[in-house]
């Protein structure tokens, strides 16, 4: 006979022990549902052996979890060694194998798992009401539903003073203060400016410019008024001595309580601004302490609020989290095919912030890859504390430093000297297609191939016959005599013409230009005299 120890507390906060009293119904795996259709056929099956209830869902939790991490809890370590080590021979029936190999190891009991304890513990669960007595329906259901609330909160890890939603509300409040401010602050410069507009150009601190208003009131009173809570020294005898030569008109005394109730309300919205900044910067310490190390609490906060949590942001890549804020550009850039931004709310980050031009893009992609890491940490680590952040930020920084004094260093060599840069100058070089290597015959030698082009291009204009003697004329013979003659005078008038060629080219490679100009010319007269006779 089997002794089930039934987890009952991942639903409810009890925990029970129950004998399974016919083994046969346990072979039929595929038909075991149908054991427990009723409460009447579950008692047949199993018998309820022991019962203890958890004294409060705390303990329940601890059970619970200690359970879903494959561990035995204090009360389920009582309960075996006060139930089951009696019966020791008996096999103890286990959902979870992991468990049961602990179990086993601890207390050296026989544990069993297999789709047959699986099925009967499903069944358990279905008739847990009618198994268990003296527990109403209520308080069961009640029980099961803190239970299962408290373990769904550990399983995501969630606690109070990690809710992100703070951080996301706290920002935009800034904004909107800031802007609020902004436009408060405008206004009362320029009313009061009407009444006395020297003042706005001496007083540049818009907190101090209202503090002051508000004590001064008319013009009139500068000279009888202490400002020296507010202003120093210097500021506050040249604000008495511009009221005395001051060109702004006379206003009521019902003007000035506008413009006094108006620096009230800019005095108190500031005031609660460095309030609201405090309470952001130990929220973002609580929650992103390594992000918040990383790119400062604004940044972190504009971070979070723009991907709508710490773990939407986690998610995020380091190419992302580097132009978040900058979608609008991004996409204009596509559309447009040019350059990408480099960055978006991580350039007003103190990093990026104290970079030169030109290194800027290089700072935010390394802060981007660093401050994403941290997020990720902060947002599904355990820890709380800020070690990692304050490395990383060490290693950006000693980054930056070689980037601004342009230490890169040389790999080969001692490693000390500084990398030496040339000036980079464009050289477009004509190239001329080699037409050489297309031809698989032998090639002659360049030399030879030149001196054979000079000598066709000084041959082929200057190919002229000398001038021939006149001959006489001669009776002309016999036809038998003229037919034996005429192949011998061909061949002296070939071997003739022959030597005559070869003296003229001696003769052109001796003559100047303007020699060969005019011989060219006495050549033509010559053909064409040769042709007409």
């Amino acid at each position: 006979m089997w002794q089930v120890t039934c987890w009952i507390y991942r639903y409810f906060a009890t925990l029970d022990l129950a004998f399974v009293l016919d083994e046969s119904k346990l072979q039929e795996v595929d038909s075991l549902w149908k054991e427990f259709e009723t409460p009447e056929k579950a008692n047949k099956v199993v018998k309820l052996k022991h019962f203890e209830k958890f004294q409060d869902t705390t303990e329940a939790l601890a059970a619970a979890t200690a359970m879903t991490e494959g561990k035995m809890g204090k009360s389920l370590k009582k309960v075996l060694k006060k139930v089951v080590a009696k019966e020791a021979h008996e096999q103890l029936a286990i959902s979870d194998a992991k468990l049961g190999g602990v179990i086993k190891e601890k207390l050296n009991l026989s544990c069993v798992h297999s789709p047959a304890v699986a099925e009967l513990m499903r069944g358990i669960r279905t008739q847990m009401e009618s198994l268990i007595t003296g527990l109403p329906p209520r308080e069961i259901s009640a029980m099961s539903l803190g239970l299962a609330h408290s373990l769904s909160r550990y399983k995501l890890k969630f606690s109070p003073d990690k809710v992100d939603t703070m951080i996301v509300q706290a920002i935009s409040l800034l904004d909107d203060l800031d802007k609020e401010l902004n436009n408060y602050i405008m206004r009362c410069r320029e009313w009061y400016g009407w009444h006395f507009p020297e003042v706005g150009k001496i007083i540049t601190d818009n907190l101090a410019y209202c503090k002051s208003v508000r004590k001064i009131g008319a013009r009139t009173n500068v000279a009888t008024t202490d400002l020296s809570e507010h202003l120093p020294e210097e500021v506050e005898a040249e604000v008495k001595l511009a009221a005395e030569i001051s060109m702004g008109t006379e206003v009521s005394e019902e003007d000035i309580g506008n413009i006094m109730h108006l620096c009230d309300q800019v005095i108190e919205i500031t005031e609660y601004r460095t309030q609201l900044y405090d309470y952001l910067k130990n929220r973002m310490m609580a929650i992103a302490p390594n992000l918040t190390v990383m790119v400062g609490e604004l940044v972190g906060a504009r971070l979070i609020s723009h991907a709508g949590s710490l773990l939407n942001l986690a998610k995020h890549p380091a190419s992302t989290v580097q132009i978040l804020g900058a979608e609008k550009a991004l996409f204009r850039a596509l559309k447009t095919r040019r350059d990408t931004p480099k960055y978006g709310l991580i350039y007003h980050a103190s990093l990026v912030g104290q970079t030169s031009a030109k290194n800027k893009g290089k700072i935010s992609r390394m802060l981007a890859a660093k401050a994403s890491l941290a997020i990720r940490y902060d947002a599904l680590g355990e820890d709380t504390n800020a070690e990692m952040g304050v490395e990383n930020r060490a290693k950006l920084e000693a980054r930056l430093r070689h980037l601004e004094e342009k230490g890169i260093r040389r790999i080969s060599g001692t490693g000390k000297a500084m990398a030496k840069s040339d000036k980079y100058q464009h050289k477009s070089d004509v190239k001329v297609y080699d037409p050489s290597g297309d031809s698989t015959l032998p090639s002659v030698s360049k030399k030879r191939k030149f001196e054979e082009v000079e000598e066709e291009e000084v041959a082929t204009p200057v190919t002229v016959k000398t001038k021939k003697p006149k001959k006489e004329p001669v009776e002309e013979p016999e036809a038998s005599t003229a037919a034996e003659e005429t192949p011998k005078k061909k061949k002296k008038k070939s071997k003739k013409a022959e030597e005559e060629a070869m003296d003229v080219k001696e003769e052109e490679a001796t003559v100047s230009p303007t020699e060969e100009s005019s011989k060219k010319k006495k050549k033509k007269k010559k053909v064409k005299e040769e042709e007409g006779d």
